[in-house]
C-alpha cells in the first residue's frame, strides 16, 4: 500500500525547459489561471517555489498591462 501510495506522488513537471517564465508569454501564463481568473495553488500547478514565484510576478505583470483579465466576465 505504501508503494502505491509514493507512486501517485511523483511530481512530473509542468514547465519544460524550453519555456520561459514571462509576462509576455500569455499562452503558459494561461495554464496557471482557474476559469474564475484566481491563479492556482504551487500544488496543483506541480511547480517548484521559485517557478511559482515567477509565476505569480509574470501573471500580475500581465494584468496590469492588460494582457490577461483580473476576472473573468463569464456569467
Amino acid at each position: 500500500m505504501n508503494n502505491l501510495m509514493q507512486s501517485s506522488r511523483r511530481r512530473f513537471p509542468s514547465i519544460q525547459s524550453e519555456d520561459i517564465i514571462d509576462y509576455k508569454n500569455i499562452s503558459l501564463l494561461r495554464r496557471f489561471v482557474s476559469e474564475q481568473g484566481k491563479i492556482l495553488s504551487r500544488r496543483i500547478n506541480r511547480l517548484t517555489p521559485k517557478q511559482q514565484r515567477l509565476v505569480v510576478v509574470a501573471i500580475k505583470r500581465a494584468r496590469i498591462l492588460a494582457l490577461l483579465p483580473f476576472s473573468s466576465n463569464e456569467n
